[in-house]
């Protein structure tokens, strides 16, 4: 997520606020004026949300951490409550959130929660400075907001490059007229990982910002802060570390020759040295135990930054119920691919003995791998590959929307052009041309009206794949496709996808690659005052 020049913070969160925005000047057009995230049509919408009256409080707090992630592996980094992944909130459908953030992070480090995935109030979607301040080292601040829609999500901050660190948990909102039959279920969150063994994420966004061609960031472009920075602990070199880029410099973490049929070209830029399933390396995994012939849920969380993971239980064929939180039509499938910010709900029966969880790295020949045990078996060896990864893979443009979640069919008031542009050898990812800066996040919004049917029409003219995630709402893919807020599209390709601007604010629309929304992949969707 793009960082944040402190010195102007303050200035545009006042712009923000007020939602009336003059461009600079004598001649200049004038902006759009902006609905305010705190303002009363927010406070309007969020009455109506159907609650329960019951509030559940808790604190999160953000401090550094040594973490073990098994197999002797250390990592020093950044964590929610000293763990990875952060503790799991789970909630009904309809309570209400009340969640402290205390930001123990380093002197002069600012922080925040953004909650994936989650219809909520606009000014609790924890972005700075567009909905929020940023929460200051040694401050706190209270989300509270309804949670009225039931599915499998989690939060992470919206600042920098921080959720490449520890700092994320699922969030797990259940129906309480729940429709599935299952004996048991699993959250298995996914995460590629390198901070505090072979560098930080500066450390990557730093090379691959400037060590393609050799060209600093532009100056209009997403300025660096020391907002999202630390030192990692001393680590073991990297493989490629020695190996010469194009213009002479060494690589320590770019990652060259990642290719996947089903991500369309590139996989991804960044080499990891570790793939954890629940926090843990393949060598010494997480596990589940449960009994022969059970019926369990897994809710499975992408909450890397980089890395697509296509996911199988060695011996099991999954039957998918829900992405994004949303039902869908039940599709039996071997394997699943689950990009960064996306979540798939599977039901599995199990059978007697010791299987593999593996989550291969799409495209990045090396995967994760949890267990699950119902009976008795040696430990698979960590890089097995069960043939279900071979088998029928689905991705979410072949599932449907159960008739409970589809949208009502009507024609779209207004279609938004989305081109997604840019490339590694400049690393100047963009939206329509245009680098993000969190500067002036209110400049160039793609402005909509509450109650219109919206059409966002993604035309990837790059040539990588890019996990478009849209914030406070979900949308729909193509005619009847399922709904979900974030969503792959391929290298150039379009994907169309409606929603109802049923949920007021300013909102952001950016790739979940990290790194891709750091450099500027992200735009303002915001409603018209």
């Amino acid at each position: 997520m793009n960082s944040i020049d402190r010195r102007t913070v303050l200035a545009g969160l006042g712009a923000a606020a007020t939602g009336l925005v003059a461009a600079c000047g004598k001649d200049a057009p004038e902006t759009p004026a902006l609905l305010s995230p705190t303002g009363s049509q927010v406070a309007r919408v969020e009455r109506k949300r159907s609650a329960t009256g019951r509030v559940h409080s808790l604190t999160v707090t953000a401090a550094p951490a040594t973490l073990d992630l098994g197999g002797g592996v250390l990592a020093k980094s950044w964590a929610f409550d000293g763990r990875v992944p952060g503790k799991e909130v789970r909630i009904s459908a309809g309570d209400t959130l009340s969640a402290e953030l205390s930001n123990q992070l380093p002197d002069g480090t600012t922080t925040s929660i953004h909650w994936h995935g989650i219809s909520l109030r606009g000014d609790m979607d924890g972005v700075p400075p567009v909905t929020q301040d940023p929460v200051r080292s040694g401050s706190n601040f209270t989300y509270r907001f309804v949670a009225d829609k039931p599915g499998t999500y989690f939060f992470h901050p919206h600042v920098g490059l921080e959720v490449d660190r520890a700092l994320y948990a699922p969030l797990i909102i259940e129906d309480p007229r729940e429709p599935l039959s299952y004996d048991d279920e699993w959250v298995v969150v996914l995460d590629d990982w390198l901070d505090g063994v072979t560098g930080t994420p500066d450390d990557v966004f730093a090379e691959l910002s400037h060590g393609m061609s050799g060209m600093k960031m532009k100056s209009g472009g997403p300025r660096r802060s020391e907002s999202s920075r630390h030192p990692s602990m001393a680590a073991p070199s990297s493989p490629s570390e020695t190996s010469p880029s194009g213009d002479g410099a060494t690589t320590r973490f770019r990652l060259s020759g990642a290719a996947s049929p089903l991500l369309g070209r590139d996989a991804g830029d960044v080499s990891y040295p570790y793939h954890l399933i629940n926090g843990r390396v393949p060598t010494d995994p997480a596990s589940y135990t449960g009994k022969p012939g059970s019926r369990v849920r897994l809710r499975i969380i992408n909450a890397g930054a980089d890395t697509a993971y296509r996911v199988a239980l060695g011996g099991h064929k999954m039957t998918i119920t829900h992405t994004d939180g949303f039902p869908v039509d039940h599709e039996e499938v071997d394997a699943l691919l689950v990009a960064m910010g996306e979540r798939y709900d599977v039901l599995v029966t199990l059978d007697d003995g010791v299987f593999p969880l593996v989550a291969l790295a799409e495209g990045k020949d090396v995967s994760g791998m949890a267990l699950v045990r119902t009976g008795s078996g040696g430990l698979p060896d960590p890089a097995v590959r069960p043939g279900e990864l071979d088998g029928r893979t689905v991705t979410a443009g072949q599932l449907r929307a159960s008739d409970g979640a589809r949208l009502e069919a009507k024609e779209p008031d207004q279609v938004l052009r989305v081109k997604l542009t840019g490339s590694m050898g400049s690393y100047d990812w963009a939206i329509n041309g245009k680098r993000f800066d969190m500067n002036d996040p209110t400049a160039d919004p793609l402005l909509v009206q509450e109650g219109q049917r919206v059409r966002l029409d993604f035309i990837n003219s790059s040539g990588m794949w890019h996990p478009m995630h849209l914030h406070g709402h979900t949308y729909q893919l193509g005619d009847g496709g399922p709904r979900k807020d974030t969503t792959i599209v391929l290298p150039r390709s379009k994907v169309s996808v409606v929603f109802d601007a049923d949920n007021p604010g300013q909102w952001m629309l950016h790739c979940h690659n990290a790194y891709h929304s750091e450099a500027g992949m992200m735009a303002l969707l915001a409603y018209g005052a």
